[in-house]
C-alpha cells in the first residue's frame, strides 16, 4: 500500500490538485478499482467505521448506505420478510446475511440512496456484489473481497466502479486535527462505541425494554454517531427506516426523519405492491414513480409524469387510507444525537409508531419530555452520550 492517492480534484471540480495521504507509514485502504474522488472517500472512510462498529456492537454483519456524508440508511443482518423482497426489489436474489443487511440499508430511502457509497462490514460476496451491480451506486469500502464478488464489482459502470479494500485493523490515532481556513483544531478521536450497558437508566414509567429495541438502540446510535448533526433517527427491526441529518432545530429532524420512516412503511401498502407498473421499466424510475403517488398537492405537470410509469392510472390512495395503514406501524425506535429539548419531538414520533427512545438526556426540560413518554406508553432510555458529528 502507499502512502498516498492522488485525486482528480477536491469538493468541487475547480479546487484542484487534491489527494489523500498519511504523514507516516501506508495508508489503510488499496483501490482494487476505479479511481475514487473526494467526496467519495468522506463517505466511505465514515461509512466504514459506521458498519464496523454496528458489528462490533451487535455481532451482526452490517451495512451502510451513504450520500453526502450522512446515511440514507444503516442496518443489520436481519432476514427479509416476503413484503420486504417485494417493497426492496429482491424478491429473485437468494441474499446473504450481508446481502440482506445492504438490502435493508439501500431499501430505508431509496430516493436518497440514488448513487450511493457502499460500506459493508464482512468480506463481500458474490449475493452481496450481484446486490450492488444492479443498483445507481458510486462504490465500496469493505474489509475484502471473495474473487467472484471482485470481478462481479469491476465490470460494474463499464469498469469505473470504484471498489476499496480497508484493512479491518487499523486503528486511527487517539488525536485527530483538521484544518479549517488555515486554522488546525485538534480533539480526541471520537472512540465512544454504544452498548447495551448504556441502555440501562430507563426514565419512564413502562420500564420493558426486550432485547430487539435494545439492537435497534444500538442501530440508532451508531448511525447517528456518524450523521451530520442535529439528527434523529428511526429503527424498525435491525434497520434504520428514516434518518433525519444536518438540521438547526430538533424537531425539524424528528419531522424530517418521521416523514421518511413514514414513506418506507407506506412503500409496503398492498395498493403500492401492486402498482400496475408498465413492462421494462426501470428500478429507478419505478422508486420516482412510487415517491410521486405519494405525496399530495402535486403540480399537474408532476401528475403527468408519474402517471406515464404504469400501464394504466392507478388510484391514488387517500390521506385517511394513509393514516390508517401508517396506525398500524408499532415497536419503532426513535434515537437522537442529542437531547430533546421540548415534548413536540415525541409528539411528532408517536405518529410513525415510535414505542422506544434513546437520547443523552441533560434538557432543563427532561421531566416533562419523560412526562410525554409516559403518556403514550413508551420506554425512553438515557444514555449520558451525545453523539454530535460535524
Amino acid at each position: 500500500m502507499s502512502s498516498e492517492i492522488k485525486l482528480r480534484y477536491g469538493m468541487n471540480p475547480h479546487q484542484a490538485p487534491a489527494r489523500i495521504y498519511v504523514k507516516q507509514g501506508a495508508l489503510p485502504i488499496e483501490m482494487l478499482n476505479g479511481a475514487p474522488g473526494y467526496i467519495n472517500l468522506l463517505d466511505a472512510l465514515n461509512a466504514w467505521q459506521l458498519v464496523r462498529e454496528l458489528k462490533q456492537a451487535t455481532g451482526l454483519p452490517a451495512a451502510a448506505s451513504f450520500k453526502h456524508v450522512s446515511p440514507a440508511g444503516t442496518a443489520v443482518a436481519i432476514p427479509l420478510d416476503d413484503t420486504l423482497n417485494q417493497a426492496y426489489f429482491t424478491g429473485s436474489f437468494d441474499l446473504s446475511p450481508l446481502a440482506a443487511a445492504y438490502a435493508r440499508a439501500r431499501g430505508a430511502d431509496r430516493i436518497s440512496s440514488f448513487g450511493d457509497w457502499a460500506a459493508l462490514s464482512d468480506v463481500v460476496d458474490a449475493p452481496t456484489a450481484q446486490l450492488l451491480k444492479r443498483e445507481v451506486s458510486d462504490g465500496v469500502i469493505a474489509p475484502g473481497y471473495e474473487p467472484e464478488a471482485l470481478a462481479i464489482l469491476k465490470d460494474k459502470k463499464g469498469g469505473d466502479y470504484r471498489v476499496i479494500q480497508i484493512d479491518p485493523d487499523y486503528d486511527p490515532p487517539a488525536q485527530e486535527t483538521r484544518e479549517i481556513f488555515g486554522l488546525h483544531l485538534e480533539q480526541k478521536h471520537n472512540d465512544a462505541i454504544p452498548t447495551y450497558d448504556d441502555l440501562t437508566e430507563i426514565v419512564t414509567a413502562n420500564k420493558n425494554l426486550p432485547e430487539s429495541a435494545k439492537r435497534d438502540m444500538i442501530v440508532a446510535l451508531l448511525t447517528l454517531k456518524y450523521t451530520q448533526s442535529n439528527s434523529v433517527c428511526y429503527v424498525k427491526d435491525g434497520q434504520a427506516i428514516g434518518v433525519g441529518a444536518g438540521q438547526q432545530s430538533r424537531i425539524h429532524c424528528t419531522r424530517l426523519a418521521g416523514t421518511k420512516a413514514d414513506t418506507w412503511y407506506l412503500r409496503q401498502h398492498p395498493a403500492v405492491l401492486n402498482l400496475p407498473f408498465r413492462e421494462k421499466i426501470g428500478r429507478t424510475e419505478r422508486d420516482n414513480a412510487i415517491d410521486q403517488y405519494l405525496l399530495e398537492n402535486l403540480t399537474p405537470a408532476e401528475e403527468a409524469n408519474w402517471q406515464q410509469s404504469f400501464a394504466s392510472v392507478p388510484v391514488r390512495l387517500t390521506p385517511a387510507e394513509k393514516r390508517a395503514w401508517l396506525d398500524t406501524l408499532t415497536g419503532v425506535t426513535l434515537g437522537s444525537d442529542a437531547f430533546f429539548p421540548f415534548r413536540d419531538s415525541i409528539d411528532r414520533a408517536q405518529q410513525s409508531g415510535v414505542s422506544y427512545v434513546a437520547q443523552p438526556g441533560g434538557s432543563i426540560r427532561d421531566d416533562v419530555v419523560i412526562e410525554a413518554c409516559d403518556e403514550y406508553g413508551m420506554v425512553m432510555a438515557l444514555t449520558g452520550t451525545r453523539l454530535f458529528h460535524h
